[in-house]
């Protein structure tokens, strides 16, 4: 159970983190959002990532082997990057219609996915 908690919890995480890195380039043509002077943007980025270290924080707790979870730290890290631009592609495709997806991302995933089988190879 802990693994599958362990990684819904990145994903809900990385969720957020995508919206407040990459959300406001798409909110650029919107007149409410374009007034804000940068200092309100970074507070707004910022007040959506407040809910990825929500999650983030007890995923990391919750999977580490240290706190008896499954993962040890680099096991950890290795899913939460690929976590991570799995939801980046999801959302770059999803809502900026201006990207594609090539064979060059799809090797980067290849040596992710393999970068994961190694990390848990004993």
């Amino acid at each position: 159970m802990k693994p599958y908690l362990t990684i819904g919890m990145l994903v809900i995480s990385n969720i957020f983190m995508t919206f407040a890195w990459y959300g406001q380039l798409h909110l650029r043509g919107q007149r409410w959002f374009d007034t804000l002077p940068q200092l309100l943007v970074i507070v707004f980025c910022w007040s959506i990532a407040f809910f990825e270290y929500i999650f983030l924080v007890p995923a990391n707790r919750i999977g580490f082997q240290g706190n008896g979870g499954p993962f040890t730290l680099f096991q950890l890290k290795i899913i939460q990057e690929v976590v991570s631009l799995t939801v980046f592609t999801v959302f770059a495709l999803t809502f900026f219609k201006t990207e594609t997806f090539r064979w060059n991302h799809l090797m980067a995933f290849v040596c992710m996915v393999m970068a994961v089988y190694f990390i848990f190879k004993k």
